[in-house]
């Protein structure tokens, strides 16, 4: 047996690129063998210019983690990397080639750290001749045709989500039913930085809520806001496309507001008579709540299950405020966390037991 199979199953490092940081994680045969969060000080100080920039010490601090786990030549598996802001993409998981390592560097759909995830993964593969790895990255478009359409000829509603987490949950949602994932209808939402819905048919996602472009309000996402007053802050003196694409995503959500983007601040301040954040609370509530209901009209009001995964998730207020308001619809479960390190791993178990396979880089076509 091979180093990289072990005595209990194959050994995959996950990795999670994030501003400032990057997350690390070792699994055997799918459970966690060592986790850690690297913390980036130098690119906090000092930012590059491009966040390309950062790749070598990212990849050094990694190495030096394998370093101090034990783990030699040979003994990966796989490794599995965040996907980063990539074209659209079916979902599943990708090897990492030329190609997409070139789109994540030209950064033409933002530059995020996340795009670090893809040549991470594939500079730490190298020594272990084994493959490199994306999964379910935040492009994954399964739309159904009429999830597209919008008023205005010329502009398609997008698919963009957490799609990693989502689709994590939904698979253990499934476990949990003892259910094929493809029988189920489900509507999940990721409450995190930012909030994003799916609806699950088939195996599918077949319509989203985006969280650049629309839905709830967050911690410092604006989501979605009245077009004509949107028009107007876009020939605003002094307004530029940056500008105004900042106060929507950054400056927006309920540090407009209060000045604050953490969620239990703005809940303390409510414990404490404040009634402003109280309301504010409940309002980014209220709209998650919409944007559920919103996702059962996608699958035709049959719902199997309400999934609340995400940061978010783990504040009772938060749950309650959107369980009341939707528990009508079908029964809510709650998945706290966004346990990403676990969900690429399996991702790449997948891959390795062929379960499914891993493909080409192929971006879909316009036309889908």
């Amino acid at each position: 047996m091979s180093a990289s199979a072990g005595p209990h199953g194959p050994l995959v490092l996950a990795v999670n690129p994030g501003a400032g940081s990057t997350k690390l994680g070792l699994f055997r045969g799918g459970g966690l063998v060592r986790e850690e969060k690297v913390l980036h000080p130098e690119a906090m100080a000092r930012p590059a210019a491009r966040i390309w920039d950062e790749l070598p010490g990212r990849v050094a601090a990694a190495e030096d983690f394998l370093a101090r786990a034990g783990v030699r030549a040979g003994d990966l598996a796989a490794v599995a990397g965040r996907g980063g802001l990539l074209p659209p993409l079916a979902a599943g998981a990708y090897l990492v080639d030329d190609a997409l390592v070139a789109e994540l560097e030209r950064a033409a759909h933002g530059e995020h750290a996340s795009n670090l995830g893809a040549p991470m993964a594939r500079a730490l593969a190298a020594p272990h001749g084994c493959p490199a790895l994306v999964v379910d990255p935040v492009s994954v478009d399964e739309l159904a045709p009429v999830a597209r359409v919008t008023g205005l000829a010329g502009v398609e509603r997008t698919s963009f989500a957490h799609a990693l987490n989502l689709r994590a949950v939904a698979r253990r949602h499934a476990a949990s039913a003892g259910r094929p994932l493809e029988a189920l209808a489900l509507v999940l939402a990721h409450l995190g930085t930012g909030i994003s819905l799916c609806a699950l048919a088939g195996g599918r996602m077949v319509d989203v809520v985006n969280p650049r472009d629309e839905g709830p309000f967050s911690g410092d996402r604006a989501g979605g806001v009245p077009a004509t007053a949107l028009v107007d802050l876009c020939f605003a003196p002094g307004a530029d496309a940056r500008t105004v694409k900042r106060r929507l995503f950054g400056d927006g959500g309920l540090y407009a507001h209060l000045g604050t983007r953490d969620v239990r601040e703005a809940l303390a301040r409510a414990g404490r008579g404040d009634a402003r954040a109280a309301l504010l609370v409940d309002a980014m509530c209220y709209q998650a709540a919409k944007a559920v209901a919103a996702m059962a009209v996608a699958l035709d009001g049959r719902v199997d299950a309400i999934v609340l995964t995400g940061g978010l998730a783990h504040l009772a207020p938060v749950v309650e405020g959107v369980r009341r308001r939707v528990a009508w619809i079908a029964p809510v479960e709650v998945h706290p966390g966004e346990d990403e390190l676990r969900a690429l791993a399996e991702g790449a178990l997948r891959v390795l037991s062929g379960e499914e396979p891993a493909r080409p880089y192929a971006p879909l076509a316009p036309d889908r």
